[in-house]
């Protein structure tokens, strides 16, 4: 599955003895991961690529003269574009080197050996630690400490823990402590939520397997967010695969499951209103996906209200894009815009909302569960989706600079 990586800001320094290099503040899905330099991603590449070979994707070439303006944008850019499309092969994702990347990535480690006549930075993945010290971005070393995970009921469990431990090793250790067979544990996450005054709990994201939830808790602070588990499929069909373990019939109340299955929108994953275009600009939507659609109850500039909804076997592509603060002092924007074919015409749809990471990810799961369907009939389903970064304008559909990509099973 494609990862919606971002680098958010390229700051440059200053060496001991005078020269410049470039700290690129790496993201994932909109929060800060650790920053690092393009020599840390190009020793990491090298690695990756001994392991794995041709199936690591081309990574942007070394420049041996200064750059200018243009060719750091661009450095940039590409980048991006390599963290992204490095993560389409699960083969590298779940490999030792990917992962100890990021994890010391996210715990802020960027390598350092010292010597008598400057400071070099290299990546650190099996070195030996006795020679290097280290630059602490988020000053979080690995060590001893708990670890609360929350239930849908408020109840939680409270983890002893290493702050280096993944989100696969916390969901883990989490479902096995509560009874569940392991056979199941791929139908839960963990995830973000961020505890609002009023006590109600809004989804952030969702945790990545290789990130490491006590180091994002911390970076998090300000946003007042708890760590969760829920279920993570959108097919209420394959609630009848838990429902013979007790560990999993209590985490999705399953002494309600009859009754609530057919209650409208069960199952479904519910967004914070957000703003759309559709069917006209600056109109209010209530959003709520799952059962492959997203339904939408749009409020329209006349206060009128109309229901939408979006099918996804009518889609064919989305993309996310960064727009940036709009003002000084206001949050950064984000927008998911889906094409849709609306009464045989293709036309794309945009979503203001901040929660756009989550809605694609949304989309890419009921994606990969309709593909499995359908494969046993032989059916084929094609589905782009893409993300922009740091754009300030709107992307028309005639455009040569949409991301997309083609998204098969395996990428899914």
């Amino acid at each position: 599955m494609k990862l919606h990586f971002s680098i958010t800001a390229a700051e440059e320094l200053r060496e001991r003895r005078g020269g410049r290099y470039v700290l690129y503040s790496v993201c994932l899905e909109g929060f800060l991961l650790g920053k690092a330099r393009y020599s840390q991603l190009r020793r990491w590449d090298a690695q990756l690529r001994q392991l794995f070979g041709s199936a690591v994707p081309a990574f942007p070439p070394k420049f041996y003269l200064a750059m200018t303006k243009s060719m750091a944008d661009e450095r940039q850019s590409q980048l991006e574009q390599y963290l992204q499309n490095v993560t389409l092969d699960s083969n590298i994702t779940n490999s030792d080197v990917f992962r100890g990347f990021f994890r010391k990535l996210q715990q802020g480690q960027v390598c350092i050996r010292i010597s008598s006549l400057n400071t070099v930075f290299s990546c650190l993945t099996d070195c030996t630690v006795s020679s290097f010290c280290f630059y602490d971005t988020f000053k979080i070393q690995t060590q001893r400490a708990f670890l609360d995970v929350y239930l849908a009921d408020g109840s939680n469990i409270r983890l002893d823990i290493q702050t280096s431990d993944t989100a696969e090793r916390i969901l883990e250790v989490t479902l096995c402590k509560m009874g569940l067979s392991r056979e199941l544990i791929k139908y839960f996450s963990l995830f973000f939520f961020q505890d609002h005054d009023n006590g109600v709990l809004s989804v952030v994201k969702k945790v990545a397997e290789f990130e490491l939830p006590y180091v994002s808790l911390q970076t998090m602070k300000e946003l007042h967010c708890k760590l969760g588990i829920r279920k993570w499929y959108m097919d209420p069909s394959l609630d009848t695969l838990l429902m013979d373990c007790r560990a999993s019939l209590n985490l999705l109340y399953m002494q309600f499951l009859e009754l609530i299955r057919a209650v409208r929108f069960y199952g479904y994953v519910r967004l914070d209103p957000c703003i759309c275009d559709y069917p006209e600009e600056g109109c209010s939507a209530d959003i709520y996906v799952g059962n492959n659609e997203i339904n939408c109850c749009i409020t329209l500039p006349t206060n009128q209200t109309k229901e939408v909804s979006f099918k996804i076997s009518r889609l064919r592509s989305w993309q996310v894009t960064f727009l940036g603060a709009i003002k000084d002092g206001e949050d950064d924007t984000l927008e998911l815009r889906f094409e849709y074919n609306d009464s045989g015409t293709w036309q794309w749809i945009i979503l203001y909302t901040k929660q756009a990471f989550l809605l694609s990810s949304c989309l890419k799961k009921m994606i990969s569960e309709q593909m499995m369907k359908e494969a046993k009939e032989g059916q084929e389903t094609v589905v782009h989706s893409g993300f922009i970064s740091r754009k300030r304008f709107l992307v028309r559909p005639n455009e040569d600079n949409r991301v997309f990509e083609k998204i098969r099973e395996e990428d899914l």
